[in-house]
């Protein structure tokens, strides 16, 4: 049996059905066909070396009803839909912020101590997750950038590019052009969960796999990553309900 060696492991976005869904294309010399898999780290496509990229989307886009039923069916499990009315608890870096609505002219969120006060001209909701929303992606931005930057230079590495992701079943993603991809919903979780994810990707930038050097690597910067991955697996349905 040939030997699948490793000869790149990048991230991609490709257009399936109304969706732009990112991906790992993972490339092995010796590989044969083209391979797919969705788990709770989201779509994985295995190909040969040396098929184009265009044959293997074309291949990934004819399982096109496969791979979003999947995706849908990690991304909802066990997911409880947020209720938007006033007195919601909102979860926040591991604590919960209480969502305050009031009548307004302009649609905004703002942050006041431990409360997420909205203003929305029809506070019925979809006003009003917007708004959350738009919020919550400003404040990951700023709290993942951050730590990124702090536990790259703890691993005595260059600072990677950080690009925020709207992904849903993916925490985070890294690739070969140094780009660490982070899903906004992150900054839901408490720091330590959101630490562990950082690490794991900052360790692909050392080992694009997951042998044992990789998981060596990850423990070297986060010595409880074990404890962490279990406690994101169990938890990570409190941070997808929006």
């Amino acid at each position: 049996m040939p030997t699948r060696e490793l000869i790149s492991r990048d991230l991609r976005r490709l257009a399936l059905g109304a969706q732009r869904v990112d991906y790992v294309l993972v490339r092995r010399r010796g590989r044969r066909g083209v391979g797919l898999k969705v788990d709770e780290t989201g779509l994985t496509v295995s190909a040969p070396s040396t098929m184009p990229l265009a044959r293997i989307e074309v291949l990934v886009r004819e399982s096109e009803r496969w791979v979003l039923r999947k995706i849908a069916e990690w991304s909802h499990r066990r997911v409880t839909p947020v209720e938007w009315i006033d007195g919601a608890p909102l979860p926040y870096l591991g604590g919960a912020l209480v969502l305050r609505i009031a009548a307004g002219k302009r649609i905004r969120a703002g942050r006041v101590e431990g409360e997420l006060r909205v203003a929305a001209r029809d506070p019925g909701g979809a006003e009003v997750k917007r708004a959350v929303t738009r919020w919550y992606k400003a404040a990951a931005h700023e709290h993942l950038a951050e730590r990124v930057g702090a536990l790259s230079r703890a691993a005595g590495l260059p600072p990677p590019r950080f690009v925020l992701s709207g992904a849903l079943a993916r925490w985070g993603s890294c690739n070969s052009r140094r780009e660490v991809r982070l899903a906004w919903r992150l900054v839901k979780a408490r720091r330590e969960l959101i630490d562990y994810v950082i690490c794991h990707e900052l360790a692909h930038l050392r080992q694009m796999n997951h042998s044992r050097a990789f998981w060596a690597e990850v423990e070297r910067q986060c010595p409880d990553y074990r404890r962490l991955r279990e406690e994101l697996f169990a938890t990570d349905h409190l941070y997808r309900a929006f």
